[in-house]
């Protein structure tokens, strides 16, 4: 059992990121399909298994790489336990079975309905990820590189590919929608280098929070929070009026005033904890997620 949990937590299973990763991995086929039938084809099922190998695939890879950070980051010291008792070989091993696997798996659709965007989207995800790891590159360390490569990698190309493994024409709603989410995840990304900060610095890593500071850094990320609002409610604005917009944007708004608080927390000299904000922050991007996914099959 302790071996389970050292696979889970190098993996990041525990709650409630699994149901992020789901919401990542299947949004773009929601917002193509006419109904819930279509997200059952094979296609769609096999794009859907590679966005999730791709997205999870990355995470025993960057827990392999940034064990010395993560024992000198308060919530995480025991992803950096983990690695070492299943040996950081073994994890590397792990994401690049995973990697491949999603490869596969989207180049198989691809030919099964040739559409190359699907490979090539899934294989832009993987290459991100590894110049977001590994050196030379480390887009970790590259100040606001980082965040984009995460919102990327967890928004727009996991979106184009689900879309077009439903159809193939992209709609001028569907990229405000897709970019808009995209920014979304560029914006938590950067709240989240901000727990990491001491860690990051220890290790050399210029992320935007050691570069810029955890207070700018979240001013940072409230502004892209906003954009990203605006983006993703003008394509639903176009596409399903108003009302629908309005709402859509609305649920995702407390994470936006989550962070307008935690600028006050940090003037006042309070330091956020990993662990605290996974479990009590996290939950209003949950409820966003989910709805923003289960909206279009609602409405249609």
């Amino acid at each position: 059992m302790s071996r389970w949990r050292d696979v889970i937590r190098i993996h990041r299973l525990e709650h409630p990121f699994p149901i992020h990763y789901l919401c990542h991995a299947t949004l773009g086929a929601c917002y193509a399909a006419d109904g819930v039938r279509q997200l059952l084809a094979g296609p769609v099922l096999v794009v859907v298994t590679a966005n999730l190998l791709s997205i999870i695939g990355g995470n025993p890879l960057n827990a392999a790489v940034d064990v010395g950070a993560d024992r000198h980051t308060k919530g995480k010291a025991d992803i950096a336990d983990a690695v070492l008792r299943l040996g950081r070989a073994r994890a590397m091993s792990w994401a690049a079975a995973e990697m491949m696997a999603s490869l596969v798996c989207a180049t198989a659709v691809a030919l099964w309905l040739g559409r190359p965007l699907v490979a090539v989207g899934t294989a832009l995800s993987i290459g991100l990820c590894l110049l977001y790891n590994l050196e030379p590159a480390r887009l970790k360390r590259r100040g606001f590189a980082n965040p984009v490569a995460i919102g990327l990698t967890l928004g727009l190309l996991p979106n184009l590919v689900a879309y077009n493994a439903v159809r193939a024409d992209l709609t001028a709603p569907a990229w405000l929608i897709f970019i808009g989410i995209a920014v979304l995840i560029t914006a938590r990304s950067l709240w989240w280098t901000v727990p990491d900060q001491h860690g990051d610095n220890t290790m050399g890593l210029t992320t935007p929070a050691v570069r810029h500071g955890a207070y700018r850094t979240v001013v940072v990320a409230c502004v892209m929070t906003a954009t990203g609002l605006g983006l993703a409610g003008w394509g639903l604005w176009n596409r399903y009026g108003p009302a629908i917009a309005t709402l859509g944007v609305a649920v995702s708004l407390p994470f936006l005033f989550g962070k307008l608080i935690l600028l006050r927390q940090l003037r006042g000299g309070r330091k956020p904890d990993s662990t605290k904000m996974r479990r009590r922050d996290l939950l209003s991007v949950t409820i966003a997620d989910v709805f923003l996914v289960l909206l279009p099959l609602a409405v249609r």
